[in-house]
């Protein structure tokens, strides 16, 4: 990597982590606010569909405040907006309406989104083309640094560890109940107040440094064609697929697993959130090693085989419960772990000058984490969390398709 890029490099990366840590404290929301607002499996699926649905809303608007602006305005932009949703769960801890989170995530997930869809095809250029998925996934592993870290605190300072059953609520009065339920939606208000304050001097730190404008041209073939449709590369097209069948994998994976362990193993929602964290940790571990893996196997068919073992852990974990399912589910997180940076990386490749629309397409093809935990909700709903683990099996499937022929770089027919 060129000297000029290393402390772009660290800041880029940097915000890795301040996302990762933001994404992965949403598998602690979810049983938390389960119960302090008291809803079902389905209902507490809405949690992820906030929070991802954001970036389907918000990924062309960041794209084009990019290309008018420039990368560092829309990193800039994109933490005063994750502030400011991180501040919003005081109110809604206070009001404790539901709705009222849901709308302080949605603000976070823009803000995300912004973030996102500037720091991945910055990295993808910040340096030689032939580092691209590289440099990605090693950013990457820090976000997986996040994840790890953040079941652990979110278990500590989030959850209460007190999990009522129906009777004993049936046994409260009014006073007693609201009393109970208000102190557990409060645990949520300093985190969030914490992590808005760190936000924001994150993005004073970036306006005072000078972040180089990259084009991404100086490194790629003009593919653009004039005004054709972009979607004329197929390995972009499929790559949008993938990755809404990815994250959508990812989210349900994570966002149950607490739930998962609760009902499969009888294990507590702060072991559990303890079990995540270990689990996360190897996520992390695992964006190292495919890294690491990439000098000696292509991208793409390191995803390939990950994707194939995935599925192969799901059908046990669909298949048994107890130990033998939490050991798999962990291990579904480690070879999750490389796939979100190698699907984009592989999507935006030959792109030329339209790498940062690309991105934005990609970027909005996370809604895929608001659609699928509710289809995965719904099925719990009706039958079990175990049975509903099949949702990320099936998503798998369409990874592994990618992995192995939809990445190859072609013109499409134009669909002008």
């Amino acid at each position: 990597m060129k000297n000029k890029y290393f402390v772009p490099f660290v800041l880029l990366t940097s915000l890795f982590f301040l996302w990762g840590f933001a994404h992965n404290l949403n598998p602690i929301l979810i049983p938390h606010l389960k119960k302090a607002c008291q809803l079902t499996d389905f209902q507490s699926a809405l949690i992820d569909s906030a929070f991802f649905v954001a970036y389907f809303v918000m990924a062309i608007p960041a794209g084009m405040v990019m290309k008018k602006y420039g990368y560092k305005i829309g990193i800039i932009a994109g933490l005063i907006t994750f502030a400011i949703g991180a501040f919003l769960f005081v109110p809604a801890a206070n009001t404790r309406v539901f709705a009222f989170f849901l709308t302080a995530l949605f603000v976070i997930a823009s803000g995300l989104t912004f973030l996102e869809t500037a720091a991945n095809p910055y990295m993808t250029v910040l340096g030689e083309p032939e580092g691209a998925t590289q440099r990605l996934n090693f950013a990457q592993s820090f976000n997986g640094l996040a994840a790890s870290i953040a079941p652990k605190i979110g278990g500590m300072f989030i959850l209460s560890g007190v999990t009522l059953s129906d009777t004993e609520i049936a046994r409260m009065s009014v006073e007693q109940l609201n009393t109970y339920l208000d102190t557990e939606a409060s645990a949520v208000k300093m985190p969030y107040i914490v992590i808005g304050v760190i936000v924001l001097v994150v993005a004073a730190i970036l306006y005072k440094t000078n972040l180089p404008e990259v084009t991404e041209d100086a490194h790629e073939i003009n593919m653009s064609g004039g005004s054709q449709s972009i979607w004329r590369h197929s390995h972009l097209t499929w790559g949008v697929i993938a990755q809404f069948f990815y994250v959508g994998a990812q989210v349900c994976v994570s966002s149950f697993f607490i739930r998962y362990l609760y009902q499969t193993a009888q294990i507590d929602e702060k072991s559990a959130a303890d079990y995540l964290a270990i689990a996360l940790l190897g996520f992390m571990i695992g964006r190292f090693v495919g890294t690491f893996l990439m000098r000696f196997i292509s991208p793409n068919r390191l995803l390939a085989i990950y994707s194939a073992l995935c599925i192969v852990l799901l059908a046990i974990i669909v298949l048994n419960g107890g130990m033998m399912s939490v050991y798999g589910l962990i291990g579904v997180e480690f070879f999750m772990s490389i796939m979100f940076p190698t699907i984009f990386s592989l999507s935006v490749q030959s792109l030329g000058e339209e790498t940062k629309l690309g991105s934005s397409l990609v970027i909005m093809a996370i809604v895929g984490g608001a659609i699928f935990p509710l289809i995965m909700g719904r099925v719990s709903d009706v039958s079990n969390i175990q049975t509903a683990y099949v949702v990320p099996l099936a998503c798998f499937v369409v990874v592994l398709y990618f992995g192995v022929r939809g990445y190859k770089v072609k013109r499409m027919t134009n669909l002008e």
